[in-house]
């Protein structure tokens, strides 16, 4: 047999097509390291072994009738456990759906499953998506397979880690503050947080309806483009989805980046850890050398934006919130764990009688300043580049008593929910044997000239052929 571990979707397609392995073969290979490494990796919440290789028999059977296929068919995935998945367990990571079983798939679902994708199984998060570290489930943390003492980023951490840890191929995720750049950053892979309106939110557990991005992780950047070509586009089942015409991502990807404008934030860089900044740096001076022309712009509404997003952020949740009173999902809400109280309090208490104006208000008020920025600063320049976190990962319950800081840690991602712009977090290096990420941002619909600029890099980089070693 050849050898299954490592793949991406480009490498397994091929093997699919010319037959040299079956996708019956290639689901059952990824279902067995899945489990094995789960006992230790906390990555997954519920396998589901029978629709995999049902639907992987499927693939088989149509491949042998030579039947057209999508580069997806077969491909083992995961989808984070906030993506309702009809007869799977779906539980946000919240004892409050601990026995919550859908009867319908959220849309992003039903489309890979017709493209012929294999659902491996559902992965962790922290709680309802409330999280910058994998630390908040209500059932086990997600542990860093590059450094199990260590956090792998949240919410979408065990997806994150699916992905790192070659338990599937790709892996669904959610972006509401940076809850799939962070942990990719954190984990080296690639992760995309779409425009907003890009891929469906329906089947999607809502968290803060007007900030939640749905993306995936893959292992590269190609991989990428291939999974938004199936995700991406109009959805009559969630009206904030966007009728503007899906491109073809893979397309252009391989089109050099030279002649493109990088902007570079100076409130991105004050304060940076010395060490990241490198890495950022060492990764400028690659696309430099491929041709694109640097230039310092400047977001000055960045400092307000953390402020902006957790009074934004919990108020969307402490209504989303409200519908599990036990009636209708799951169980009562004397089950919420310490961070949903904390965003319900905070958010019901924004939004109450005298507090509106001065805080809710005001905050969306700067919102539209924050997208402003972002604006104003794509006339001059093609896309923008930051890092991704402003910290490497850190050891678990290091910033668990302090939720500030623990809220600190999406310093660098949340102005780009508040904008409802696109980013794709690229891996750019290691520190102490911990990976780095850098974030590459642009204007509204510009996913493919994002992967344009994060392949050309990537190429010459290589960083996601180190793999962590377990």
């Amino acid at each position: 047999m050849k050898k299954l571990k490592g793949l991406t979707i480009k490498e397994a397609s091929k093997l699919l097509e010319a037959k040299e392995i079956s996708a019956k073969e290639l689901v059952a290979d990824y279902i067995s390291r899945a489990k094995k490494l789960n006992k230790n990796l906390n990555s997954f919440l519920t396998f589901a072994e029978n629709e995999a290789i049902d639907q992987a028999e499927r693939i088989d059977k149509l491949r042998r009738d030579n039947q057209k296929l999508s580069p997806l068919a077969g491909i083992p995935f995961a989808a984070k456990d906030i993506f309702s998945t009809k007869g799977i367990k779906t539980t946000a990571g919240s004892k409050v759906l601990e026995s919550y079983i859908p009867v319908y798939d959220a849309t992003v679902v039903g489309k890979l499953f017709e493209a012929g994708a294999c659902i491996v199984g559902k992965t962790n998060q922290d709680a309802w998506a409330h999280g910058s570290s994998g630390e908040n489930s209500d059932f086990r943390p997600t542990k860093n397979p590059y450094d199990t003492s260590r956090v792998p980023g949240g919410s979408s951490s065990g997806s994150a880690v699916a992905t790192a840890a070659d338990q599937v191929i790709f892996a669904t995720g959610t972006d509401t503050g940076g809850s799939i750049r962070l942990p990719a950053a954190f984990c080296n892979v690639v992760g995309l947080k779409p425009t907003y309106g890009r891929v469906s939110r329906y089947g999607i557990i809502a968290m803060a309806s007007s900030l939640d991005s749905i993306g995936h992780f893959t292992k590269t950047v190609f991989d990428n483009a291939l999974v938004l070509n199936t995700t991406a586009g109009l959805d009559e089942m969630d009206a904030t989805t966007s009728p503007l015409k899906i491109d073809n991502y893979t397309d252009e990807i391989r089109k050099s980046p030279s002649g493109l404008k990088v902007g570079l934030p100076k409130e991105y860089f004050e304060g940076l850890n010395k060490e990241i900044k490198q890495n950022i740096t060492k990764a400028l001076n690659v696309l430099e050398r491929q041709g694109v022309i640097i230039e310092n712009v400047s977001l000055p509404h960045t400092k307000y934006g953390v402020a902006t997003y957790y009074i934004i952020q919990p108020s969307e949740v402490s209504s989303n919130l409200a519908r599990y009173d036990g009636i209708r999902f799951g169980y009562d809400r004397d089950n919420f764990g310490a961070e949903a109280k904390r965003r319900i309090i905070l958010g019901t208490y924004t939004l109450s009688s005298g507090y509106y104006d001065a805080y809710y208000l005001k905050a969306m008020k700067i919102r539209r300043l924050i997208r402003q920025d972002f604006i104003k600063a794509f006339k001059k320049v093609d896309v923008i580049i930051t890092p991704t976190s402003a910290s490497l990962p850190f050891k678990f319950e290091e910033k668990t008593d302090d939720p500030l800081t623990m809220y600190l840690s999406d310093i660098y991602t949340t102005n780009i929910n508040l904008a409802g712009i696109p980013s794709l977090n690229v891996p750019c290096g290691f520190i102490d044997n911990l990976p780095t990420g850098m974030q590459i941002i642009g204007p509204d619909f510009s996913e493919k000239l994002l992967y344009r600029v994060g392949h050309s890099y990537e190429q010459e980089s290589r960083w996601f052929e180190r793999r962590p070693n377990l």
